[in-house]
């Protein structure tokens, strides 16, 4: 089929050179790019109902963005200053960097993982005398779940936020030739917008294996998956269906 229009359920990148830019340049489609899913902060009230007490934790696990901004916005709230001596286990190099939005990186201990906390294993043993704290929202991948508590570790989790699915119902009229998923809560977003969304020749694009299976649930066709061994990326596995 041919291609003209997709829509991309992520918030649109902020690098002019990202690779759908190329896409648009080599096959002349039209892009658009809309978030199916945000996040809300959680209440000091709300928090406060989990029986949190920031003040038993000098280690933070922050697993992302998300979990960097809401620790620093609750606290401020709680009027909880957070300690000089606080460490931070960061799950990546980006989220660390986004941590010198709230702290002086130089004099603070921040330790960092190859996106996987089990990089840091030794520190994380290091300090096992110690209690941790992971701001979260309502989930966590079972994965670092798995992997923390290898470690045999003292440490909770703290919901500060949680994801909610964005209203998508300007969109109701209009017609993509390509919808492009990047987690179940994209799916999930999707049927509770439209419940009576019938795909048709409507491409489904997902990245990842539980997109995946969320997409089949709903009884739709997938007909982009990414990653791959021939497309590692979500642009890539597009710019091989469109040249066919």
């Amino acid at each position: 089929m041919s291609v003209k229009t997709i829509l991309i359920s992520q918030p649109k990148p902020s690098n002019e050179n990202s690779p759908y830019s190329s896409l648009v340049r080599k096959h002349k489609v039209k892009i658009d790019f809309r978030k199916f899913i945000h996040v809300e902060g959680l209440t000091a009230k709300e928090v406060r109902a989990q029986r949190v007490d920031f003040s038993k934790f000098h280690n933070v696990i922050l697993t992302s963005r998300n979990s960097v901004d809401h620790f620093f916005r609750i606290t401020e709230e709680m009027r909880f200053k957070v300690p000089d001596r606080t460490k931070y286990f960061c799950q990546s190099e980006a989220v660390a960097y986004y941590l010198q939005k709230y702290v002086v990186y130089r004099k603070r201990k921040i330790y960092v993982g190859n996106n996987n906390f089990k990089d840091l294993e030794a520190t994380f043993v290091k300090f096992n005398k110690e209690k941790f704290i992971a701001p979260t929202s309502g989930s966590l991948n079972p994965e670092i779940i798995k992997v923390l508590d290898s470690f045999e570790i003292s440490w909770d989790r703290a919901q500060l936020y949680k994801t909610v699915v964005s209203d998508l119902s300007d969109l109701r009229d209009v017609y993509y030739d390509i919808l492009v998923f990047f987690s179940p809560l994209g799916i999930e977003s999707l049927f509770k917008n439209f419940p009576d969304f019938e795909q048709n020749k409507t491409v489904i694009a997902v990245y990842g294996n539980t997109t995946e299976e969320a997409a089949k649930s709903k009884g739709l066709r997938v007909d982009i998956k990414a990653p791959n061994e021939v497309s590692p990326s979500m642009a890539m596995a597009i710019d091989k269906y469109i040249k066919g």
